[in-house]
């Protein structure tokens, strides 16, 4: 939705909510269905575009940020339900490079948990805040009228 509507300064003011009671194959549709508008809406846009999220972002950062999302949360389901399960180290790799630019070097899955406060890194203290950088500088914006 910020993608879409392209707001200059602010989260736009609603909240996605699932339904009480939604059974888990329900709540997977609800994610897959939001992957495939951010999809739809970042295959639309022109990367020029800026729109909120943590500062004027780009659609490589809110693709970035879609991509972060459903791998940290999938590995926190997962360490929730006792699986042992680890992002690939190529996604985990261009989440890094955009998201979290001085990242350490080291093993990418672990790395990327460790820059969001979910793990140790050896011979780095624990993170207990993070902030990853979607936000971009304003330069060559395009904040026109949205294209049909």
């Amino acid at each position: 939705m910020q993608v879409a509507a392209r707001p200059a300064d602010a989260y736009l003011p609603f909240d996605l909510v699932v339904r009480p009671g939604a059974e888990p194959r329900e709540v997977l549709d609800v994610v897959a269905a939001c992957a495939g508008l951010l999809v739809c809406a970042l295959a639309a846009a022109d990367p020029r575009i800026r729109a909120w999220h943590w500062g004027p972002c780009d659609p490589a950062g809110f693709a970035a940020t879609g991509v972060a999302e459903v791998l940290l949360h999938t590995r926190d389901i997962a360490q929730g339900l006792g699986v042992p399960w680890l992002p690939p180290a190529r996604l985990c790799d261009a989440v890094l490079q955009r998201l979290f630019p001085d990242a350490p070097s080291g093993d990418r899955a672990r790395v990327l948990l460790w820059c969001t406060g979910r793990g140790e890194l050896e011979g780095r203290p624990w993170l207990t805040s993070w902030r990853w950088q979607a936000a971009l500088p304003d330069r060559g914006k395009a904040r026109g009228p949205r294209s049909p």
